[in-house]
């Protein structure tokens, strides 16, 4: 069994990332967001599900009576600290800041937000926020739509200062493997811009089902052929020891509760970005209550 190396780990199993963009005719263009910002919430114990479901809902109900116009994908960890991620695109940071202004501009909202957020902040053990840009560079087949999407994968990688131009070709090594091994390997990079230490990048990947992440792991044979066997991959090592620092990958799952997704999401999926409510259950038959016996002369 060949070692595999961190940087395989995290870019071999980005399967089939997809940027936020709302689902469209597959025939007009789509694009991947140019800034994402990545809000992360940290739960206290017994405050995950249903409890956090509850005030994330009323999130949802609000921005969707105000007709908001950003929204957001909200997703739970299924490794690592018990916490929610939400992610939400904007095709600018001049986007960002007109909506950033409605919510100025509607104190109604402004006040409902403030008290979601207090009784959201109940069942936090912690919150942040970073922003991230799109590097098209450091990419390999993103696409533009993952309503349908269930999971996320998400690896992150600090580069030793000094490192960038190591990484860009290390980076270059992996996509020209996969290209050559034909994997069914995507995914999609964020420099990260605000939040966070300089020369952290995030890598995005989108599975449909658990069977997309078995069949990364099956194709990393495939990786380490078109890597150029034992030889590339020592190669691969070596260059990923010098330039990264550190890296981790996690895995998280779409919780339609916690999102507030375009219209033309839930029309492709609505099964699941919009559920129909559980029937309630059959009212049982009242009991035959017993003849009463006659009284007595």
């Amino acid at each position: 069994m060949v070692k595999t190396s961190p940087i395989l780990l995290g870019l071999s199993l980005a399967l089939a990332y997809t940027s936020l963009a709302p689902a469209q005719d597959s025939s007009m263009n789509q694009s991947v967001p140019q800034v994402l910002q990545i809000t992360r919430e940290f739960l206290k114990p017994g405050k995950s599900g249903a409890p956090h479901d509850k005030t994330e809902s009323a999130f949802v109900a609000t921005m969707a009576r105000a007709k908001f116009p950003a929204h957001y994908v909200g997703m739970n960890s299924m490794s690592g600290k018990s916490r929610a991620l939400f992610l939400t695109e904007y095709a600018s940071f001049a986007e960002w800041e007109k909506d950033n202004q409605i919510v100025d501009k509607n104190p109604a909202l402004g006040a409902e937000l403030d008290r979601e957020s207090v009784a959201d902040g109940e069942l936090l053990d912690g919150l942040d926020s970073v922003v991230c840009t799109y590097n098209a560079e450091l990419s390999y087949h993103p696409h533009a739509d993952i309503s349908h999407a269930r999971y996320m994968e998400i690896s992150v990688y600090h580069v030793r200062p000094g490192h960038r131009d190591d990484w860009h070709e290390l980076v270059k090594m992996v996509k020209d493997a996969h290209e050559k091994a034909g994997t069914s390997a995507h995914w999609a990079t964020f420099d990260m811009a605000y939040g966070g230490e300089g020369g952290t990048y995030i890598i995005l990947s989108a599975d449909k089902s658990m069977t997309e992440i078995d069949q990364g792991f099956a194709e990393s044979k495939k990786f380490v052929e078109g890597m150029g066997g034992k030889e590339g991959m020592a190669k691969l090592d070596e260059l990923f020891g010098k330039t990264v620092d550190t890296s981790h990958n996690e895995l998280f799952s779409f919780n339609p509760k916690q999102s507030y997704v375009d219209e033309s999401w839930i029309k492709a999926d609505p099964e699941f970005w919009k559920p129909k409510p559980a029937a309630a259950p059959m009212a049982k038959p009242a009991a035959k209550t017993p003849d009463a016996k006659p009284a007595a002369h």
